[in-house]
């Protein structure tokens, strides 16, 4: 349901700029107004001495100025991409690199999404945002100015706006539509490849390189092919806008040469000096100056548009961290899974009271672990709904089939989900064994967990789970891959946590399901 209301409201915004950038971009323009003054000054009045000094100070003061003005933007566009990526980062990446199974992607391509997606709003903050603001002005201003010594040719500028606001607005369209194609074919690339990566070790015991490498070829032709569409899109826009740029200019210089030669074929209401000629002809190129660089910079506001578009598709909210004396319990009413078309489980009711201890029983393939993840908030409902009795999701600790080792110590495995006593977590889980071996709770581990048995592993991800403090566990078969001994303190261990806070097992293990005070029996 939160997705769909993302999905109709379309994408949060990205914060604005602030107006810092934008003045700079402006004040260019005090450089540009200098450049034509003094041009003007010096051409129009070349056999005077002091003119000529006059004009080339204004030449050597206007590189200055532009110099100055175009660093100070850069500078302060920066500062603002830096702000907006942060608080990107602060709103989205701990929801992107936790939620890939909710909305059913791959784990690279929300990666991509979470970093490379992130960056790409650099250029739309840094450069695009300030320049759009300063193209809305800039032009009226240059307008403005040559319209002191020629309205004509401020008129005649001003005309040539029409034709380009139109073809803007049909490059610009297409554009953003190729832009979107080519932000979901990199993420995809970025995805398969990475999945396919993880997974090395399968493809080539099963020899599927060939096909694995038919995939990645065929989905990095396709990135090549949205390249290249956006490409053209930019093309045609950038030579639609320097036509018109061109033409502008030229229709300045032919009425200015004509007015001074006094060979317009039509009246009108001014006379031309050299001067003032001058000046209006060399302020006519500064009139889409702004724009084209607006232009430059229109594919950093296609990317950041996809970019953001991506980084709001269907983003499930962060559960509310509660503590144990708030959680009251939840109750599923009629939840239903489905994976596409494909009924998973369901459906199901099911009620967690606030302590005490919940089985979910079943043959394998009955659904357990999806109503599990249902449960924890990392697979939406397709039906049904749950209840938190105290008004607002717990924050349930999860502890899969398939637990997340990270590259670090032993120590920063158990914690990865908060608290303090890795120690305690780790002798409750039945671990001690394992970290006395390895020499303590600085031993390290690798991404992949080398050395790490699968029962092992379960005992790391129960671990963190009870190291977190949460109100609600769920645990995944946590007694599976277990010789008789050590599940029996497993068992244990459950029991005694489950007479303060609520555990919820899916399991096949007849002893667990046996000391569970409710059990839910799927077919």
């Amino acid at each position: 349901m939160n997705s769909a209301r993302q999905a109709a409201a379309g994408p949060a915004p990205i914060a604005p700029a602030r107006g810092t950038a934008t003045l700079w971009w402006l004040f260019d323009l005090a450089g540009a107004a200098l450049f034509a003054g003094g041009l003007a000054v010096m051409l129009g009045l070349w056999g005077d001495g002091r003119a000529l000094a006059l004009g080339l100070a204004a030449l050597m003061a206007s590189g200055l100025v532009r110099a100055l003005a175009q660093a100070r933007a850069a500078e302060a566009g920066m500062a603002a991409a830096a702000r907006a990526k942060a608080d990107l980062r602060a709103a989205r990446l701990p929801v992107l690199l936790g939620s890939a199974f909710a909305r059913g992607r791959m784990a690279g391509e929300d990666a991509a999404r979470a970093v490379d997606q992130i960056e790409s709003i650099e250029g739309f903050s840094l450069r695009y945002q300030p320049l759009a603001k300063a193209s809305r002005l800039a032009p009226l201003i240059v307008a403005a100015l040559v319209a002191t010594v020629s309205p004509v040719a401020a008129a005649i500028l001003l005309l040539t706006l029409l034709p380009f606001g139109f073809g803007m607005m049909i490059a610009g369209g297409a554009a953003r539509a190729a832009a979107d194609r080519q932000v979901d074919a990199i993420a995809r690339l970025n995805g398969l490849f990475a999945d396919r990566l993880r997974a090395l070790a399968e493809i080539r015991s099963f020899g599927a390189e060939s096909r694995i490498g038919r995939q990645l070829a065929a989905a990095s032709d396709e990135v090549s092919q949205r390249t290249m569409a956006l490409f053209r899109v930019a093309f045609v826009s950038g030579g639609v806008l320097e036509f018109l740029a061109a033409l502008s200019v030229a229709l300045v210089a032919l009425y200015c040469g004509f007015n001074l030669l006094g060979l317009l074929p039509f009246d009108v209401p001014e006379r031309l000096g050299l001067t003032a000629a001058f000046f209006a002809l060399a302020m006519a190129p500064e009139f889409y100056l702004p724009m084209r660089r607006l232009a430059a910079a229109y594919h950093d506001k296609q990317t950041g548009e996809a970019a953001q578009l991506a980084l709001a598709d269907a983003l499930p909210p962060l559960p509310v961290r509660r503590e144990t004396a708030d959680f009251e319990g939840v109750r599923l009413v009629g939840g239903v899974v489905r994976y596409g078309e494909t009924l998973a489980v369901g459906p199901v009711d099911l009620a967690v009271p606030a302590t005490g201890l919940v089985a979910i029983v079943g043959p394998s393939g009955s659904g357990k672990s999806s109503l599990m993840a249902a449960l924890a908030g990392l697979r939406p409902l397709s039906d049904g709904r749950l209840d938190w009795a105290a008004g607002a999701p717990a924050a349930a600790a999860w502890a899969g089939q398939r637990p997340l080792v990270m590259a670090g110590s032993l120590e920063d495995n158990i914690l990865l989900g908060g608290g303090s006593d890795a120690a305690g977590a780790a002798a409750a889980a039945g671990l001690a064994a394992l970290v006395a071996g390895r020499g303590g709770l600085g031993a390290m581990l690798d991404a992949s967990g080398s050395g790490l048995s699968g029962g092992e592993r379960r005992r790391l991800g129960l671990a963190r789970a009870l190291a977190s403090g949460r109100a609600l566990l769920l645990l995944d078969e946590p007694t599976a891959d277990l010789d008789a001994e050590t599940a029996a303190g497993i068992l244990a261990t459950i029991c005694k946590v489950a007479r303060s806070r609520a555990v919820v097992v899916a399991t096949h293990d007849p002893a667990l399901a046996a000391a569970a005070q409710v059990t839910l029996v799927l077919a």
